[in-house]
Protein backbone atom coordinates (compact mmCIF):
# COMPACT_ATOMS: atom_id res chain seq x y z
CA UNK A 1 0.00 0.00 0.00
CA UNK A 2 2.81 2.23 1.14
CA UNK A 3 4.78 1.57 -2.60
CA UNK A 4 1.22 2.34 -4.32
CA UNK A 5 0.83 5.87 -2.70
CA UNK A 6 4.28 6.86 -3.65
CA UNK A 7 4.19 5.70 -7.15
CA UNK A 8 0.44 7.79 -7.01
CA UNK A 9 2.41 10.56 -5.67
CA UNK A 10 4.92 10.50 -8.18
CA UNK A 11 2.78 10.42 -10.86
CA UNK A 12 0.71 13.41 -9.63
CA UNK A 13 3.73 15.48 -9.40
CA UNK A 14 4.36 14.80 -13.02
CA UNK A 15 1.32 15.72 -13.92
CA UNK A 16 1.43 19.14 -12.11
CA UNK A 17 4.90 19.56 -13.64
CA UNK A 18 3.44 19.26 -17.51
CA UNK A 19 1.15 21.85 -16.67
CA UNK A 20 3.34 24.06 -15.27
CA UNK A 21 4.54 27.76 -17.12
CA UNK A 22 7.12 27.11 -19.75
CA UNK A 23 10.18 29.54 -19.22
CA UNK A 24 10.70 32.43 -22.09
CA UNK A 25 11.98 31.59 -24.98
CA UNK A 26 15.45 32.59 -25.73
CA UNK A 27 14.31 34.13 -29.10
CA UNK A 28 12.17 36.85 -27.44
CA UNK A 29 16.04 38.32 -26.05
CA UNK A 30 17.55 37.86 -29.64
CA UNK A 31 14.68 40.14 -30.81
CA UNK A 32 15.81 42.83 -28.59
CA UNK A 33 19.22 43.00 -29.01
CA UNK A 34 18.64 42.90 -32.60
CA UNK A 35 16.63 46.09 -32.38
CA UNK A 36 19.24 47.56 -30.26
CA UNK A 37 21.90 46.84 -32.78
CA UNK A 38 19.69 48.69 -35.35
CA UNK A 39 18.76 51.53 -33.53
CA UNK A 40 22.55 51.67 -32.99
CA UNK A 41 23.56 51.11 -36.74
CA UNK A 42 21.10 54.23 -37.58
CA UNK A 43 22.45 56.18 -34.80
CA UNK A 44 26.17 55.80 -36.29
CA UNK A 45 24.59 56.73 -40.09
CA UNK A 46 23.60 59.47 -38.96
CA UNK A 47 26.92 60.88 -37.43
CA UNK A 48 28.68 59.73 -40.58
CA UNK A 49 26.22 62.19 -42.48
CA UNK A 50 26.54 64.72 -40.43
CA UNK A 51 30.47 64.48 -39.96
CA UNK A 52 30.30 64.04 -44.13
CA UNK A 53 28.12 67.04 -44.58
CA UNK A 54 30.63 69.18 -42.03
CA UNK A 55 33.47 67.71 -43.71
CA UNK A 56 32.05 68.95 -46.99
CA UNK A 57 31.31 72.69 -45.61
CA UNK A 58 35.07 73.04 -44.51
CA UNK A 59 35.97 71.91 -48.00
CA UNK A 60 33.89 74.34 -49.93
CA UNK A 61 35.42 76.93 -47.09
CA UNK A 62 39.10 75.80 -47.73
CA UNK A 63 38.41 76.37 -51.34
CA UNK A 64 36.78 79.97 -51.08
CA UNK A 65 39.76 81.10 -48.86
CA UNK A 66 42.10 79.06 -50.73
CA UNK A 67 40.91 80.99 -54.23
CA UNK A 68 40.98 84.45 -51.72
CA UNK A 69 44.67 84.34 -50.67
CA UNK A 70 45.95 83.24 -54.41
CA UNK A 71 43.51 86.60 -56.31
CA UNK A 72 45.63 88.38 -52.99
CA UNK A 73 48.84 87.26 -53.96
CA UNK A 74 47.97 87.94 -57.98
CA UNK A 75 46.72 91.57 -57.03
CA UNK A 76 49.90 92.31 -54.63
CA UNK A 77 52.24 91.27 -57.17
CA UNK A 78 50.31 93.33 -59.64
CA UNK A 79 50.67 96.08 -57.57
CA UNK A 80 54.13 95.55 -57.22
CA UNK A 81 54.99 95.78 -60.55
CA UNK A 82 52.66 98.89 -61.14
CA UNK A 83 55.13 99.96 -58.62
CA UNK A 84 57.82 99.10 -60.24
CA UNK A 85 57.11 100.10 -64.13
CA UNK A 86 55.30 103.78 -62.37
CA UNK A 87 56.55 104.88 -59.27
CA UNK A 88 58.47 107.97 -61.22
CA UNK A 89 55.45 108.84 -62.90
CA UNK A 90 54.90 112.00 -60.66
CA UNK A 91 59.21 113.06 -60.86
CA UNK A 92 59.00 112.41 -64.86
CA UNK A 93 55.94 114.13 -65.42
CA UNK A 94 56.96 117.75 -63.42
CA UNK A 95 60.64 117.08 -66.30
CA UNK A 96 58.47 117.47 -69.21
CA UNK A 97 58.64 121.39 -69.53
CA UNK A 98 62.74 121.11 -68.78
CA UNK A 99 62.83 118.96 -72.34
CA UNK A 100 60.05 121.74 -73.75
CA UNK A 101 62.38 124.41 -72.97
CA UNK A 102 65.65 122.60 -74.39
CA UNK A 103 64.02 121.56 -77.29
CA UNK A 104 62.05 125.13 -77.89
CA UNK A 105 66.20 126.57 -77.28
CA UNK A 106 67.20 123.96 -80.06
CA UNK A 107 64.71 125.52 -82.23
CA UNK A 108 65.69 129.10 -81.85
CA UNK A 109 69.17 128.58 -82.02
CA UNK A 110 69.84 129.63 -85.32
CA UNK A 111 70.15 133.07 -84.09
CA UNK A 112 73.09 131.47 -82.12
CA UNK A 113 74.46 129.61 -84.90
CA UNK A 114 74.46 133.11 -86.80
CA UNK A 115 76.10 134.98 -84.18
CA UNK A 116 78.98 132.13 -84.32
CA UNK A 117 79.36 132.76 -88.05
CA UNK A 118 80.44 136.72 -86.88
CA UNK A 119 82.81 135.47 -84.31
CA UNK A 120 80.49 135.38 -81.25
CA UNK A 121 79.99 132.00 -79.28
CA UNK A 122 76.37 131.59 -80.11
CA UNK A 123 77.35 128.36 -82.11
CA UNK A 124 79.11 127.16 -78.68
CA UNK A 125 76.01 127.72 -76.56
CA UNK A 126 73.87 125.88 -79.56
CA UNK A 127 75.59 123.21 -79.31
CA UNK A 128 75.70 122.67 -75.35
CA UNK A 129 72.01 122.60 -75.49
CA UNK A 130 71.95 119.92 -77.86
CA UNK A 131 74.29 118.00 -76.42
CA UNK A 132 72.55 118.48 -72.77
CA UNK A 133 68.96 117.62 -74.58
CA UNK A 134 70.29 114.49 -76.03
CA UNK A 135 71.94 113.32 -72.59
CA UNK A 136 68.91 114.15 -70.76
CA UNK A 137 66.71 112.40 -73.25
CA UNK A 138 68.88 109.46 -73.12
CA UNK A 139 68.88 108.97 -69.16
CA UNK A 140 64.58 109.29 -68.94
CA UNK A 141 64.34 106.50 -71.53
CA UNK A 142 66.03 104.34 -69.24
CA UNK A 143 62.99 104.63 -67.15
CA UNK A 144 60.70 104.09 -69.65
CA UNK A 145 59.90 107.79 -71.25
CA UNK A 146 59.34 107.75 -74.98
CA UNK A 147 58.17 110.77 -76.84
CA UNK A 148 54.59 110.17 -78.97
CA UNK A 149 55.24 110.15 -82.89
CA UNK A 150 52.78 112.31 -84.18
CA UNK A 151 53.39 114.39 -87.11
CA UNK A 152 52.48 113.16 -90.20
CA UNK A 153 50.01 110.34 -88.54
CA UNK A 154 46.75 109.40 -88.29
CA UNK A 155 45.02 111.55 -85.92
CA UNK A 156 44.41 109.25 -82.31
CA UNK A 157 42.65 110.69 -79.84
CA UNK A 158 44.16 108.37 -77.45
CA UNK A 159 47.66 109.72 -77.80
CA UNK A 160 46.84 113.32 -79.67
CA UNK A 161 44.84 116.19 -78.59
CA UNK A 162 43.53 118.43 -81.29
CA UNK A 163 43.86 121.73 -80.59
CA UNK A 164 43.08 123.15 -84.35
CA UNK A 165 42.04 122.14 -87.87
CA UNK A 166 44.22 123.16 -90.80
CA UNK A 167 42.14 122.62 -94.76
CA UNK A 168 44.23 120.95 -96.46
CA UNK A 169 43.30 119.41 -99.71
CA UNK A 170 46.81 117.52 -100.32
CA UNK A 171 46.62 115.44 -97.62
CA UNK A 172 43.86 113.12 -96.40
CA UNK A 173 41.54 114.52 -93.16
CA UNK A 174 42.52 113.72 -89.74
CA UNK A 175 45.93 113.76 -90.40
CA UNK A 176 48.24 115.13 -87.79
CA UNK A 177 50.02 118.16 -89.84
CA UNK A 178 51.75 120.21 -86.91
CA UNK A 179 52.51 119.12 -83.38
CA UNK A 180 52.40 121.93 -81.03
CA UNK A 181 53.52 120.31 -78.20
CA UNK A 182 55.55 117.07 -77.95
CA UNK A 183 53.61 114.15 -75.92
CA UNK A 184 55.23 111.49 -73.88
CA UNK A 185 54.55 107.59 -73.20
CA UNK A 186 55.94 106.04 -70.16
CA UNK A 187 56.19 102.60 -70.97
CA UNK A 188 52.57 101.28 -72.12
CA UNK A 189 50.96 104.30 -70.58
CA UNK A 190 49.99 108.01 -72.20
CA UNK A 191 51.77 110.31 -69.76
CA UNK A 192 51.06 113.63 -71.72
CA UNK A 193 49.00 113.48 -75.34
CA UNK A 194 50.45 115.52 -77.91
CA UNK A 195 49.21 118.90 -78.90
CA UNK A 196 48.25 119.15 -82.67
CA UNK A 197 47.29 120.52 -85.54
CA UNK A 198 44.44 118.15 -87.24
CA UNK A 199 44.00 118.64 -91.26
CA UNK A 200 40.34 118.67 -92.74
CA UNK A 201 38.83 119.20 -95.96
CA UNK A 202 37.63 122.57 -97.58
CA UNK A 203 34.22 122.29 -97.66
CA UNK A 204 32.45 121.89 -101.25
CA UNK A 205 30.83 125.46 -101.48
CA UNK A 206 33.90 126.93 -100.59
CA UNK A 207 35.77 125.14 -103.50
CA UNK A 208 33.09 126.14 -105.59
CA UNK A 209 33.65 129.62 -105.39
CA UNK A 210 37.29 129.47 -105.47
CA UNK A 211 37.12 127.78 -108.82
CA UNK A 212 34.60 130.30 -110.14
CA UNK A 213 37.25 133.17 -108.72
CA UNK A 214 40.06 131.50 -110.87
CA UNK A 215 37.88 131.36 -113.69
CA UNK A 216 37.33 135.09 -113.53
CA UNK A 217 40.78 135.67 -113.23
CA UNK A 218 41.98 133.77 -116.26
CA UNK A 219 39.54 135.26 -118.37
Amino acid sequence: MRNKAKKKTAEDMAVDNSHAPQAEEPAAGLSAETQESAASRDDRGKLERNLEEELGQEKDRYLRLYAEFDNYKKRVARDKEELIKYGNESLLYELLPVIDNLEMAMKHSSNDTASSATGGSGGGVAQGVEITLKEFLRVIDKFGLSPIEASGRMFDPSLHHAMLQIERDDIDENMVVEELRKGYMLREKVLRPSLVAVSKKKAVSEEKENKEEKIEEEA
